[in-house]
């Protein structure tokens, strides 16, 4: 669906299957099972990899070199930060991903520990009423920021005070149509300024909403 709205907006826009090598999403009947039978099983090298697959693909198909980004939500807006400190693209755009947590075997970093190594600026949209991600560890986020490289230093996080988790998906109750709209629009702005231009806009733009789109850019799929 979001890949379909860039597309709309004249992008090059994938949206690779980052978890089927962990296995079918739909075999499970909840959230909680993806995240623990597959979600949890996908190394962040992987995932990196994949990611440079995606990029190594556009740019041969279409793409322009130079002018990419890439955008996620949740566990894809974890792995936003993580991808813009790996790979020498333009920008990112993180929507509610996770910057704090455990590490493991998997799972060696988390955005914060990358902060100050980012290759590209970084724009983060948070709700300020999300469970999962505490203001505090954005205020983290925001010093380690300020404390790194020159993408480091410009990039951003904007917090929408009455959002919750997941406010972008207007298929489930999380989505906050104000803060949706206003970060679809951030987005948009963020790419054009970091030069991430689309190709061409074959279809009129769209408002950001999945009405009337059945259903980035190259991005990690989630809860968008």
């Amino acid at each position: 669906d979001v890949a379909r709205r860039f597309a709309h907006q004249g992008y090059l826009a994938l949206a690779p299957d980052l978890f089927v090598r962990q296995g079918d999403p739909m075999a499970y009947g909840s959230i909680a099972e993806v995240m623990s039978q597959i979600i949890a099983k996908v190394p962040d090298a992987q995932v990196m990899q994949d990611l440079d697959a995606c990029r190594t693909w556009a740019q041969t198909n279409g793409g322009r070199a130079g002018h990419v980004g890439v955008t996620g939500f949740c566990w894809g807006g974890r792995i936003v930060w993580l991808y813009c400190a790996h790979a020498p693209v333009q920008a990112g755009v993180a929507w509610y991903g996770r910057l704090v947590g455990d590490t493991g075997p998997l799972t060696p970093r988390n955005p914060i520990d990358v902060a100050k190594d980012l290759k590209a600026p970084v724009l983060g949209l948070y709700g300020g009423k999300d469970p999962g991600i505490t203001l505090e560890s954005i205020a983290q986020m925001r010093n380690a920021l300020a404390g790194g490289d020159a993408a480091a230093r410009a990039s951003d996080i904007v917090v929408y005070p009455e959002a919750g988790h997941g406010f972008h998906a207007d298929y489930r109750p999380s989505y906050n149509a104000e803060a949706a709209k206003d970060g679809w629009a951030r987005t948009l702005a963020w790419l054009h300024k970091h030069e991430v231009v689309a190709l061409e806009a074959e279809f009129p733009p769209q408002d950001g909403t999945c009405a009337g789109l059945p259903g980035l850019l190259g991005a990690p799929p989630g809860d968008g």
